[in-house]
């Protein structure tokens, strides 16, 4: 900034002497304006101009601003003529769903950039924290950090999470998809825990909770003399507040509720979302501990404590609540299932407390108060051709993988934080979540079948080697800005190991961005090879035709209008004669895999990530619920951090869509034939007062 007021100075003939000191007001006014916050390249040059006028400069303001244009047009002309040739292929779907939420519009509602001007607006805000920490960098230095951000996005490469794409050098400028938030055992400590999460639905992230501090309902209240009314009545008003507010003006707030399996109000939680559209923004899941299932292992009971003081309330049979879970998780896909104490041998921060709660679609455990930002590597355009095959490109994936963890620590640094604790928290522990998507195009085109040994050798090899890349990439970070701030309370210190991000990998969803980027979501399977989507974006239905079968059926000499017309009816080729063996290998679908397979592979990639892994564990709508809890001890014995099932058409609503057998109604289990073991059974709760609200008890 001094370096530009006295390049302005001197073009008019004034004293350069005095640049120092208009560049002092400047970063008084700046620190006044921007408390807590961090200003923009843009927001800095429109304080020093209006110095400038404040000091009888007009002339030297006009230079300034002329100077601030001149290096725009350059850095302009630079962008486009370097970056001419990244051609960005984007599909019918990916382009609506840009038009939807992504690309910038102006107050009529009109669309003013396009995708590739999207890429370079992330990239020129993200690379733009490399003024923190080299106030010296030229613009030539600079420019070449926001090209290689460009690149590997334009290019569909590399994608960020949803709020980095679309708040990054905006007003809102909130880029992080993933908080957990604290809610204490108090009427203040609850209801702040809901303003902070309006904060930061409106800015475009996503929320989890855990309610396991939270009084039981029946227990006193000394203050008022009456009873509490337990976590799931208090879970009602976070979801009617996340009703009202869309995410960043673009998408309602999605939520994670979790309850620990020892509380005694667990039984309510377990059955809360039996009836569709109840508590309709939260995912919901049940923390299971070690104990509990060693209990469940050996038919034995198991203790309930009141969080209040830590006193056994009662007792339950875990086989019974273990039943109870599966029950609800076959009948619609909730409760999942979380296994805290597995989460929470691998906390990279013990000191600094527990892990309790995660992100809304449970692959980011997270301290209270903490933050994370994902990105994703499309591995579908990791290959290369050699000899008419793909291969794996290992160069290419490890430039991605340095790139794509520079991208999220620069990312830490320009968030604007929606709560002062939560950047605190953040910045402190600087986790990081880099996955990948595409995993399905990858095994295809490497003509892998997804549910084979060789997927799961593949899957060990890859996610190894990225973890490890990460790893090495984050610390040769940290040799230059330094390892996180709270390492000094990290498991790396006994390991003599400088780390710049807590954590480094995290295997997402990646619902949106997979579809911008044309792959398959996150390491799932094919959901099938041609279905309709209803997007979660507004409900709106997308017709989905699987590019790669279509490809290969053409090359292969199978193709024909009939077989895609059959293909749309069932999704999927195993019992189509049409289709050579080898291809229905290859080409297998979600629902043609058994759950043991999903399970495996889901495991194989927990072995080397460091915070969790989302995927659903698929099961036709004609599984029983004996299956669904062999899938829950086989994703505990083998190191799953949690675990979520879907049953197909188990809900009237869901994402993704195909033809099926049709719905059934099946009994339901009621918390009575369970709870006659507490010891001490929650009293219903007294007649509200006049004026108490009848959806939070209070």
């Amino acid at each position: 900034m001094t370096h530009a007021i006295r390049k302005a100075l001197i073009a008019i003939g004034e004293n350069e002497q005095l640049s120092e000191n208009l560049s002092d007001k400047a970063v008084l006014i700046l620190n006044e304006k921007f408390a807590g916050e961090i200003p923009d390249v843009e927001q800095i040059q429109d304080i020093v101009i209006e110095v400038l006028e404040n000091e009888g400069l007009e002339s030297v303001a006009r230079a300034y601003q002329e100077y601030r244009q001149k290096r725009t047009e350059i850095r302009e002309a630079k962008w486009w003529l370097l970056n001419k040739e990244v051609k960005t292929k984007l599909s019918h779907n990916a382009l609506r769903v840009l038009e939807s939420r992504y690309l910038k519009k102006n107050d009529a509602g009109k669309i003013i950039e396009t995708p590739q001007e999207l890429f370079k607006r992330v990239a020129q805000n993200i690379a733009s924290a490399e003024k923190y920490y080299r106030p010296d960098i030229t613009d030539e230095e600079l420019f070449r950090v926001e090209e290689k951000f460009y690149r590997m996005m334009a290019s569909l490469e590399f994608l960020p999470n949803s709020p980095t794409l679309m708040n990054a050098g905006n007003v809102l400028q909130q880029l992080a998809a993933c908080f957990v938030l604290e809610v204490p055992d108090s009427m203040d400590g609850i209801f702040e825990a809901i303003k902070q999460t309006a904060l930061i639905h409106q800015s475009g992230g996503g929320t989890g909770y855990s309610f396991s501090r939270l009084r039981p309902q029946g227990d006193i209240v000394k203050s008022t003399q009456g009873v509490a009314s337990g976590p799931i009545s208090f879970m009602t008003v976070f979801d009617a507040a996340t009703q009202t507010i869309k995410q960043g003006g673009k998408r309602r707030g999605a939520m994670m509720g979790i309850l620990r399996v020892d509380h005694p109000d667990i039984l309510k939680f377990i059955t809360a979302k039996a009836e569709e559209g109840i508590l309709a923004n939260f995912n919901i899941s049940v923390t299971v501990t070690d104990e509990f299932m060693k209990a469940v292992k050996e038919s034995k009971k198991y203790n309930l404590i009141n969080p209040r003081n830590n006193q056994v309330w009662g007792e339950l049979d875990a086989k019974k609540v273990f039943n109870l879970i599966a029950h609800y998780a076959w009948l619609n896909g909730e409760p999942g299932v979380i296994f805290i104490d597995t989460i929470n041998k691998y906390n990279p921060t013990p000191q600094l407390g527990e892990i309790e709660g995660t992100n809304p679609c449970g692959e980011q455990p997270l301290l209270p108060s903490e933050s994370c930002n994902l990105a994703s590597i499309n591995l579908a355009k990791m290959l290369r051709k050699k000899d008419g095959k793909y291969e794996i490109d290992w160069e290419k994936l490890r430039r991605i993988i340095w790139d794509g963890v520079h991208f999220l620590d620069n990312v830490i640094d320009v968030n604007r934080y929606p709560i002062p604790e939560i950047e605190k928290m953040t910045k402190g522990n600087r986790k990081i979540g880099l996955g990948m998507m595409g995993w399905a195009d990858m095994l295809v085109k490497l003509e892998i079948p997804y549910n084979s040994k060789e997927a799961l050798n593949l899957a060990e090899k890859i996610m190894k080697f990225i973890q490890e890349e990460g790893h090495r990439a984050s610390e040769k970070i940290a040799e230059r800005r330094g390892s996180f701030p709270n390492y000094k309370y990290s498991i790396y210190v006994a390991k003599g190991k400088p780390l710049r991000n807590a954590t480094v990998t995290t295997i997402a969803p990646t619902g949106t961005i997979s579809i911008i980027a044309g792959c398959s979501f996150g390491i799932e399977p094919y959901y099938a090879l041609s279905f309709v989507r209803k997007h979660v974006l507004g409900g709106e239905e997308m017709v989905e035709v699987n590019p790669l079968f279509e490809e290969i059926a053409k090359r292969e000499g199978f193709y024909s209008e009939e077989l895609m017309k059959k293909i749309a009816q069932k999704g999927s080729v195993k019992d189509m004669e049409e289709v050579p063996p080898k291809w229905k290998k290859v080409f297998v679908t979600a629902l043609d895999i058994h759950y043991e397979d999903h399970v495996k592979m889901q495991a194989a990639f927990q072995k080397y990530v460091d915070n969790s892994v989302s995927k659903t564990i698929n099961f036709p709508f004609s599984a029983t619920e004996d299956d669904v809890k062999a899938a829950y001890l086989m994703a505990y014995k083998l190191g799953c951090k949690g675990i979520t099932i879907y049953r197909s058409e188990s809900r009237k609503q869901q994402v993704l869509n195909i033809q099926g057998s049709g719905q059934e109604d099946f009994p339901k289990v009621s918390e009575q034939e369970i709870s006659p073991e507490l010891k001490n059974p929650s009293p219903d709760v007294p007649d509200l007062p006049p004026g108490s609200c009848p959806t939070c008890n209070i």
